[in-house]
């Protein structure tokens, strides 16, 4: 839950401040949008329509009737500063009428916006002469657009503004910005917060639910195990072992014939092998005798199938006592299902089972020299996996360290 929470915070500040950022981004863009929609405005709906013939080529009768006709309805709000430029860089109107008739060479942007009638706007160059007349401590934006003469000449319209009146403007939108993006990430932490913590405990409910059932299951399956395995000895191994014997006893009484004893002798031998296979299952199924004392016994049983399928197989237990029947039968089931799958895929020539204390902890290690396996490309079967869950529930931890031709070491830690 912890963990939810501190990764919901971390994403929770990313989110606010990148949402502080691309509102001040905004806030940005539309100052500047603000003032290029007021220059298109002016330059459009005031400039052109007003603009004299004549104008273009700088005659003075032109250049002062447009003064008289526009200049009080372009210098309106935040405008500064208007000039009005032909394609060759000479201005041809200008509220400072000092810069009227000098020439300038225009920038590939101004030249640009004049051919293509678009807009732009940039900060002005205070170092530039054609700015020689403003004052050098306050920063100017110039957004400049095209309008046309009555003899279709196009003119370059430009318009300058007070950058901290855009910064103001900035501000003044960011602030509304602000508070509605903040407000939205709120009211979505309001209502994320209660899903995410219900959502934190299903999934752990969900968790121990399984860890029960899990739990329960292998009780189940165990508890019928020992059921089948003792009714087995109980029953058919004493009746198998009674008859071996029996059988041995007639074959050797002076009194039955011997072609009966040659016939009788066999037999009892079949008996005691079937027997000896009998028991060899009943081992695989649960040991009669599992228990820290006998765990030695039952695992020496477990890899007695190892010799005829051609594994030298070797067995080491030791500080075991007093561990708990929870733990022993716990190792015990690792170390069956780990030797099981050694003799059945690994194809090796030597297996190890070794059971010891680790502190406070049974270790134990089965270890083969077979072709081992990749585990990131090949996940571990079924039954470690459900083993695996098995170790954790019980506080210890399964790990299965393999690589291709290496060989496998299955190694779990329990509590004692």
């Amino acid at each position: 839950m912890a963990q939810f929470l501190a990764a919901g915070l971390v994403v929770l500040v990313v989110v606010v401040v990148g949402t502080l950022q691309l509102s001040r981004h905004a806030a940005d863009d539309e100052a500047v949008n603000d003032a290029r929609a007021t220059t298109e405005l002016l330059a459009t709906s005031v400039a052109q329509p007003a603009i004299p013939r004549g104008l273009a080529a700088g005659e003075s009768g032109a250049v002062d009737r447009f003064d008289r006709t526009v200049l009080r309805r372009l210098l309106v709000g935040d405008v500064l500063r208007v000039k009005i430029w032909t394609a060759e860089g000479r201005i041809v109107y200008s509220d400072e009428t000092r810069l009227i008739g000098d020439r300038f060479p225009l920038g590939p942007e101004e030249l640009e916006v004049l051919h293509g009638g678009t807009s732009d706007a940039e900060l002005s160059d205070l170092a530039e002469p054609e700015n020689r007349f403003e004052k050098k401590d306050v920063s100017l934006l110039e957004v400049y657009t095209r309008v046309r003469s009555p003899e279709g000449e196009p003119l370059l319209f430009e318009a300058y503004y007070s950058a901290a009146d855009i910064a103001r403007q900035r501000q003044q939108i960011y602030h509304s910005f602000g508070p509605i993006a903040l407000g939205g990430l709120l009211v979505l932490v309001a209502v994320t917060t209660p899903l995410l913590w219900a959502l934190t405990r299903r999934l752990e409910r969900t968790g121990r639910d399984r860890a029960r059932l899990l739990e329960t299951a292998a009780d189940a399956s165990e508890s019928e195990r020992r059921r089948i395995a003792r009714d087995l000895h109980d029953g058919v191994v004493q009746d198998l072992a009674g008859t071996s014997y029996s059988l041995s006893a007639a074959a050797r009484d002076p009194g039955t014939a011997p072609d009966m004893a040659q016939r009788l002798e066999p037999m009892a031998g079949a008996l005691r092998s079937s027997l000896r296979s009998l028991r060899s299952l009943l081992v695989e199924i649960y040991p009669p005798e599992l228990g820290a004392d006998g765990l030695e016994a039952v695992l020496g049983d477990l890899v007695a199938t190892a010799a005829p399928a051609g594994v030298h197989a070797v067995v080491e237990v030791y500080g075991v006592q007093g561990a708990s029947d929870d733990a022993v039968r716990l190792v015990w089931r690792v170390a069956q299902e780990a030797v099981r799958n050694a003799l059945r895929h690994a194809k090796a020539e030597n297996l190890t089972v070794q059971v010891g204390t680790v502190g406070e902890r049974l270790s134990l290690d089965v270890t083969d020299d077979g072709l081992g396996f990749d585990p990131h490309r090949q996940a571990s079967g079924l039954g470690l996996r459900s083993l695996r869950d098995l170790v954790s529930e019980a506080g210890g931890r399964l790990d299965v360290r393999s690589s291709t031709g290496e060989g496998t070491t299955v190694h779990a830690e329990v509590p004692r």
